[in-house]
C-alpha cells in the first residue's frame, strides 16, 4: 500500500496562510474612549475634556471626536492626535445642558478603509452653572445643526441615519414653531377680546333721563348743576292764578302732590342722588281757565341759586329740569 505525500510547498503555502489570517486579525485597529462615560458630568462654563485608549492606532495618527445628542451630531469637538487625552475643549452656543450627550471617536486615515476604529460612549450629562443663561431656541440648535459638517469616514448607512435625523428634528422645529405662533396670535385675540369687554364693562353707561311719565313725553328746559345733594325748590304761579292744580315729580316719585298753585312761593326740600341727573318734571291735573299750567320756579343748595325757570304742562306733555351734582 502506498502512503499520499503532500509537497512540501503545499504545506508551507497552508501555514502561511493562517499565520496571515492570524497576524491580519491581530492587527485590526481599536478605539476605547475612557471619558467620558455615565458617571461624567461636563460643566458647560468648563468646557470638556477627553481620554482614549487605542490598539494598532500609531501616535502619528489623528482621532476624530463628535458631540451627539439624541443620536444627532451637534458639534465637531475636533481633530486630536492619537496621544490619549484632549482637555479644555470649548463647547458651541447651541449647546445646552441635558442628560443624553454622547462622544463619538472616529479614526482618521486608516491602514485599512474597510476596518474603521470608532467608539461611542454611553449617555452623560452636561450642566449648566451660570444663572439666568441666555435661553437659545430649538430652532437655534437646528439651525446650528444643519450647519455641521457630517463625518467624512461614516457608512454610507450612518450618514443616511445622521441626515434622516436633521431632517426630522428640523420638520418637528418647524411645526413647533408655527404652533407657537399660532398660539401667541390666538392668545393676543382672546387678550383684545378680554380688554374690549373690560373697558365695555368697566366703562360706566351714562343714565339715561326720563323722557315719558304714565304716557305723557317729558321735555327738558335747562340742565342745574349744584355743589350740595340737599336742594330747596319754590314754586309758585306764574302769570295770573287760574286754579292750576300740580303735582312735582322728582326721579318718578311725588315730592309735592296735587298742589293748587297760588303767588306764595311754596318751599319744597328734596335731596337728589349724586351719581347720576336727576328729573324734576311738573305734572298737570287740570288745565285752569288758561291753559296750559305755567308755574316758576327758583333752586337752591344754599350756594348756588339758580335764576327762576318756567315749566309748562298740559294733559300730554311735561316739562322738566336735570339736576346734578358736581364732584
Amino acid at each position: 500500500m502506498k502512503t499520499k505525500i503532500f509537497p512540501l510547498y503545499s504545506l508551507l503555502l497552508f501555514f502561511a496562510s493562517v499565520y496571515s489570517n492570524v497576524l491580519h486579525a491581530q492587527e485590526r485597529s481599536v478605539l476605547n474612549i475612557i471619558s467620558p462615560n455615565a458617571a461624567t458630568v461636563w460643566k458647560l462654563s468648563d468646557g470638556g475634556s477627553l481620554e482614549w485608549s487605542t490598539q494598532n492606532i500609531g501616535s502619528e495618527k489623528n482621532i476624530r471626536f463628535f458631540l451627539i445628542r439624541d443620536e444627532m451630531v451637534v458639534q465637531e469637538l475636533g481633530i486630536f492626535p492619537n496621544t490619549g487625552s484632549a482637555t479644555h475643549i470649548k463647547f458651541a452656543k447651541n449647546i445646552g445642558a441635558g442628560n443624553r450627550y454622547k462622544v463619538m471617536g472616529i479614526e482618521l486615515f486608516p491602514d485599512d478603509k474597510f476596518k474603521i476604529a470608532k467608539f461611542a460612549t454611553p449617555f452623560f450629562s452636561i450642566q449648566k452653572e451660570v444663572k439666568n443663561p441666555p435661553i437659545v431656541s430649538e430652532q437655534a440648535v437646528v439651525a446650528a445643526q444643519s450647519k455641521q459638517v457630517l463625518p467624512e469616514n461614516l457608512s454610507k448607512k450612518e450618514l443616511r441615519k445622521l441626515k434622516k435625523e436633521e431632517r426630522k428634528a428640523k420638520k418637528l422645529a418647524d411645526a413647533k414653531k408655527k404652533e407657537e405662533a399660532k398660539r401667541i396670535e390666538k392668545a393676543a385675540a382672546k387678550e383684545k377680546q378680554t380688554t374690549v369687554a373690560v373697558k365695555e364693562n368697566t366703562t360706566p353707561e351714562k343714565p339715561k333721563l326720563r323722557e315719558e311719565f304714565v304716557g305723557r313725553n317729558i321735555t327738558y328746559v335747562n340742565d342745574l348743576v349744584f355743589e350740595g345733594t340737599e336742594i330747596s325748590v319754590y314754586i309758585w304761579d306764574h302769570g295770573r292764578q287760574d286754579g292750576d292744580i300740580v303735582s312735582i315729580y322728582l326721579n318718578g316719585e311725588p315730592v309735592l302732590s296735587k298742589y293748587y298753585l297760588t303767588y306764595w312761593k311754596k318751599e319744597i326740600k328734596i335731596k337728589v342722588d349724586p351719581n347720576k341727573p336727576n328729573d324734576l318734571f311738573l305734572y298737570a291735573h287740570n288745565l285752569g281757565s288758561a291753559p296750559p299750567n305755567t308755574v316758576s320756579l327758583k333752586i337752591t343748595d344754599g350756594t348756588i341759586t339758580s335764576e327762576d325757570i318756567i315749566l309748562n304742562s298740559d294733559l300730554k306733555s311735561c316739562e322738566a329740569v336735570s339736576i346734578s351734582v358736581n364732584k
